[in-house]
């Protein structure tokens, strides 16, 4: 098994439940971690063979522009689409940040962390 990451995805999207967050948007980070068999790539090294980097971050990206009020529900999204378009990953893990987040205070991020595994 080998591990495959995409780090620090960043994108400006309309997540968050303040009026101001679906008007202007914010900016969030996402991460994804995922394990699968790479070996005949290895061999072959031939893009065919692998998971495809780009077709990952496109469910990425096309799950990113739906609007929600939860990092929850898009990190959960994420997740459940990346699963359902390559059934090779035998587990994947989601990192979802939010940058700046409207706490009141000097905040850097609030993120949420959702893994899966085949069973």
């Amino acid at each position: 098994m080998s591990k495959i990451s995409l780090q620090n995805m960043k994108f400006h999207a309309y997540h968050g439940c303040l009026d101001f967050e679906k008007r202007d948007g914010n900016t969030f980070l996402v991460s994804v971690e995922m394990e699968l068999d790479t070996s005949f790539a290895e061999e072959t090294d031939n893009l065919k063979d692998t998971l495809n980097y780009q077709e990952v971050y496109d469910v990425i990206k096309r799950e990113m522009e739906i609007p929600s009020n939860l990092i929850e529900h898009v990190g959960r999204r994420i997740l459940n689409a990346i699963k359902e378009s390559f059934p090779e990953i035998k587990s994947l893990k989601v990192k979802l940040s939010k940058l700046n987040p409207p706490l009141g205070g000097d905040v850097e991020s609030v993120s949420i962390e959702l893994e899966t595994e085949k069973q």
